[in-house]
């Protein structure tokens, strides 16, 4: 393929699900301009990952065949590393916005920067590595990066509409992200183990799960709509152990 083609292919799933997510926003659409400036932030969250990830190469040593490294490499010099980059410029830039006034901002602006970082580093995958990557990350990893940054963009609308507990929502909404983008990743680092890889899709049908449920919650939650809100268990995490 040619550069054009490859350029195209690299940005049609990033962009494609950010216009999905515009659309779900039914009832107080974003301003367009905040939109691609939150699209850019998750550019520049890359140099933040980079500027956390070397010192970690030097620090800390991964036996890439041993499967407790991996797990440490999946979760925290990978998951963590990213979705915290990304978590600091939603919650301490984007979520002190006007424009954030209701819980589906949350998942507007967290899958903006989610696609942003996503697509920047599927743009050097398929130019790395050819066409057939970037058709497998078209229904793999892009995907489960919009499915992280939804996850993480429900709780942090809970967390800016929900008194009293904007400390509590925001540390799951790291959390939650995390967890699932680190068993994502994990399965696929440990892949050399045979059948294993299976777990990771396994894990993306169920981010795409709650990240459909998160969605339709929040937008039942807008207050911009005058319809009463359907009773259906939210995605909270308990807050006191159970047992």
């Amino acid at each position: 393929m040619d550069v054009i083609s490859l350029l195209a292919l690299a940005l049609a799933p990033g962009i494609s699900i950010g216009i999905y997510i515009y659309l779900k926003d039914k009832h107080e659409r974003e301003p367009l301009g905040l939109l691609f400036i939150s699209f850019m932030y998750g550019v520049l969250s890359t140099a933040v990952t980079l500027l956390i990830s070397w010192p970690l190469e030097y620090l800390v040593t991964i036996n890439e065949q041993n499967v407790v490294h991996q797990f440490g490499n999946a979760f925290f010099k990978v998951a963590f590393v990213e979705e915290f980059s990304k978590f600091i410029f939603i919650r301490f830039i984007l979520y002190n916005n006007k424009n954030f006034n209701e819980p589906f901002d949350g998942i507007v602006y967290a899958c903006m920067v989610g696609m942003g970082f996503a697509t920047l580093e599927n743009i050097i995958y398929v130019f790395q590595y050819g066409a057939p990557t970037g058709f497998v990350r078209m229904f793999t990893a892009v995907p489960a990066h919009a499915c992280f940054a939804v996850l993480m963009g429900y709780f942090l609308g809970k967390a800016k509409f929900t008194h009293r507990k904007e400390i509590y929502y925001s540390f799951v909404a790291l959390l939650v992200a995390t967890v699932f983008h680190g068993t994502y990743d994990y399965f696929w680092f440990i892949a050399y183990v045979p059948g294993i890889w299976t777990g990771a899709i396994i894990s993306l049908i169920a981010a795409l799960i709650f990240s459909k449920k998160a969605i339709r919650l929040h937008q039942q939650a807008s207050p911009f709509i005058n319809t009463p809100d359907t009773i259906e268990k939210p995605l909270d995490f308990p807050e006191k152990p159970v047992g």
